[in-house]
């Protein structure tokens, strides 16, 4: 598994009005759009192409194309909060749905939902999930994506907790399939409760609010 932390201004400067408990939810949604769209520029430099000979008005040249449609996979919910942003870098990209929920007391992950394609043999595939704190709810994704044939998986995170990535690592052990993670920034550390420090909060309720309070 490969982590790759974006260092860039543009980066920093809106995760930082992310973080500030200040920012209202239609703020922190244009803002996260536009994150996810810097990271996905840095997520897709692996993405497959292919040679195509052209005409420019002047002359012929060679160029590339993408090779195949990737398969971007958002977890809800609060992955939908990232899919336009990837999706403005990635107009001609499928999408498919992967419903995941963490239980609070065991921290585990499990399936509640998914509209995606039964065979991904050869499939490239970008998983948007904001947040890896403990990492199951990301290591379960990725091991659903991989039985189903994915060959290639790359995760956009906005943030990162070093215990996150250490346990997604060891639960990908065995997995021949490469895996990178994208993110904006790792940070400290996990609370008793398995949330990001400094973090940004809950980021589907930041996204969306808090549906009947």
């Amino acid at each position: 598994m490969r982590t790759h932390v974006v260092d860039h201004p543009l980066v920093s400067h809106k995760l930082t009005t992310l973080r500030d408990v200040e920012t209202d939810s239609p703020t922190f949604r244009r803002l996260a759009d536009e994150l996810v769209t810097l990271l996905a520029y840095e997520a897709t430099r692996d993405v497959r192409v292919t040679e195509v000979e052209i005409l420019t008005p002047v002359s012929p040249t060679t160029g590339v194309r993408l090779a195949e449609k990737p398969l971007v996979v958002p977890i809800l919910r609060a992955g939908l909060g990232m899919l336009d942003g990837m999706m403005r870098l990635l107009p001609t990209a499928e999408v498919g749905f992967l419903g995941m929920v963490r239980n609070e007391e065991t921290l585990e992950a499990s399936t509640y939902a998914e509209r995606l394609p039964e065979d991904l043999s050869g499939r490239q595939c970008y998983v948007l999930d904001p947040m890896l704190a403990t990492g199951g709810t990301l290591a379960a994704a990725i091991h659903f994506l991989v039985d189903r044939g994915a060959d290639h998986i790359t995760a956009i995170c906005l943030l990162a907790a070093p215990e996150g990535c250490e346990r997604l690592e060891a639960a990908l052990a065995g997995v021949e399939v490469p895996v990178t993670v994208v993110t904006a920034a790792m940070d400290e550390k996990l609370n008793e409760v398995g949330y990001i420090v400094p973090g940004l909060g809950d980021a589907g309720d930041r996204l969306y609010g808090v549906a009947g309070a």
